[in-house]
């Protein structure tokens, strides 16, 4: 259990955490090979094969998330496929709820994702959930995944948006030498006062 009365900030991640990985994993397993083998005349199977090697040469860098990266590289107009297909966005069972306790507690509430400005945009105009934050965070901002070490260095720029809870526009000092990012299992959020509903 968290011991929140020591907590002054929490870090969150958006997808998988937030919102519902669905969209994405159908996005780039079938929707992309699906448009790549129309575009490119191939047959299926190849189109799947080349998009999986070619998505997985690039994992854990910031290509791997990078939307313009995509475009560029595979000749589709990524951002663009994503915002037509946007109904399929859908925040996971309890995040919400989880969200508007933290709201209501005294705790400042960043999110940070490796999400490319468009995609998170998209997601944010989809859900609404950026009104439960004081900042938003994307790895495309400071040129660095937030796996790599270079994200948290002590080098590394402010915020460059600030969430409509905020009264100021940058982030706590220091807390980019020190982020904690916690995953919830579905069902599993945890929040000051928040008790989570069974699951059957």
């Amino acid at each position: 259990m968290i011991d929140w009365q020591s907590v002054d900030t929490v870090l969150l991640d958006m997808d998988g955490t937030l919102l519902d990985l669905q969209f994405d994993n159908w996005f780039w397993q079938q929707h992309v090979p699906d448009c790549y083998a129309r575009e490119k005349g191939l047959e299926q199977t190849e189109a799947n094969r080349i998009i999986h090697d070619w998505i997985t040469s690039h994992q854990g860098t910031l290509n791997w998330y990078c939307l313009d990266f995509w475009t560029a590289e595979l000749g589709l107009e990524i951002a663009g496929l994503k915002r037509a297909a946007g109904d399929r966005i859908s925040v996971r069972p309890g995040a919400e709820a989880f969200l508007q306790k933290l709201q209501a507690s005294d705790k400042q509430v960043i999110m940070v994702t490796n999400a490319h400005r468009d995609a998170l945009h998209l997601k944010l105009e989809r859900t609404g959930i950026d009104q439960y934050f004081d900042e938003l965070v994307s790895s495309h901002d400071y040129g660095h995944p937030k796996e790599a070490q270079a994200f948290s260095a002590p080098a590394a720029p402010p915020a460059l948006r600030t969430g409509p809870r905020a009264a100021g526009g940058r982030l706590p000092a220091g807390i980019a030498q020190r982020p904690a990012i916690r995953h919830w299992p579905a069902g599993e959020y945890s929040a000051p006062g928040f008790q989570p509903a069974q699951t059957a």
